[in-house]
């Protein structure tokens, strides 16, 4: 598993670094040579949207989804774990029908593509199943087979 979560890591740096890259090249064409690259934008937004939902397993896994913990966090240990628990399958029910949904997507746009790159939008929506349906491995594993972490004190 460390060495899928650390894929995971660069493929999101990758995607990262060309997000920052592309408009930063867009500005350095416009302003140095006087044109713009085609499809520049179009291509930001595809890599935004494949690092929004490439992500989402990363935030699960290090501890850092959004949470309101407070009302859980009074009550007795017995009960807590409890609702650890129901969390966590409520969780990986809710994880797993969007990566079904997104599935059913990526089947009715096989065929489709962005207006100006071409890219398949397959592609967008496969990011989104796949991200999903890491969220819902990572969610089962810090739910019912790792001991949960604790929270950040004084944030």
């Amino acid at each position: 598993m460390r060495t899928g979560k650390r894929l995971l890591e660069v493929f999101c740096l990758a995607l990262l670094a060309g997000m920052i890259l592309v408009p930063f090249m867009q500005v350095i064409t416009r302003s140095v040579f006087g044109f713009s690259i085609p499809g520049a934008g179009e291509l930001t937004r595809f890599l935004l949207i494949c690092l929004v939902f490439s992500s989402y397993p990363l935030a699960i896994s290090s501890g850092e989804n959004i949470e309101m913990a407070e009302l859980r966090e009074t009550l007795p240990s017995t009960i807590k774990i409890w609702l650890y628990k129901i969390i966590a399958l409520l969780s990986i029910i809710t994880c797993l029908f969007i990566a079904y949904a997104a599935f059913i997507t990526v089947q009715a746009n096989l065929n489709k593509a962005t207006p100006v790159l071409k890219i398949p939008y397959w592609i967008f929506f496969s990011t989104t199943f796949l991200g999903f349906a890491g969220a819902a491995f990572m969610h089962f594993h810090q739910g019912f087979k790792s001991p949960r972490p604790n929270p950040g004190i004084g944030l």
